[in-house]
């Protein structure tokens, strides 16, 4: 399949907050406080002319796409994009191009496509500065085979997850990071 042909075959944005059932309230919380600057919002109102539009790679149990995807809607109305999810683990066809480092199938990935379907752009999984932040905390833990790697590594996870979704710095670094990929 074509990019286009994927972009028809993910789930509207409603169709996506819809079918959650892991991570909804957080995404929406996230959503409901992230505000644009009034600067990105300018920039972005002149981009609307591009008619771009945007598939998500993306499942609702990640906790980098419960941060990225909301502000990722926040940017796509300001620009005038329409959006559709594509489920990772139901389409690693589509997953398999846009593997992390090669190897991964870390999600959410934001593929940028014009009219005719032709990718301008792919941004994700973590913005540079939260995947710096992120291996500083995995470099803490002790080695894998430590007796208490698995309930750090949780406690990690978990306070991962509260900074998340509580820390508007964070946020304002995603969109810049997204920006800087579409305004390129």
């Amino acid at each position: 399949m074509d990019l286009n042909q994927w972009f028809q075959k993910g789930l509207t944005v409603d169709g996506y907050i819809n079918a959650m059932t892991t991570n909804k309230e957080e995404m929406l919380a996230i959503y409901e406080g992230f505000t644009l600057t009034e600067e990105d919002k300018n920039r972005l109102k002149a981009f609307r002319s591009q008619n771009l539009r945007a598939i998500v790679l993306s499942e609702d149990w990640c906790g980098d796409a419960m941060l990225n995807n909301p502000i990722l809607l926040k940017i796509a109305e300001a620009a005038g994009m329409e959006v559709r999810f594509v489920l990772r683990d139901s389409n690693l066809e589509l997953m398999d191009q846009y593997l992390t480092n090669g190897t991964s199938r870390a999600i959410p990935i934001f593929i940028f496509i014009n009219e005719e379907g032709n990718e301008v752009g792919v941004w994700g999984p973590r913005a540079p500065e939260l995947q710096a932040f992120v291996m500083e905390k995995r470099a803490a833990l002790p080695d894998k085979d430590a007796e208490d790697f698995q309930a750090k590594q949780t406690e990690m996870f978990k306070s991962l997850r509260a900074t998340y979704q509580t820390d508007a710095s964070i946020w304002q670094t995603v969109a810049n990071s997204i920006l800087a990929t579409l305004l390129k």
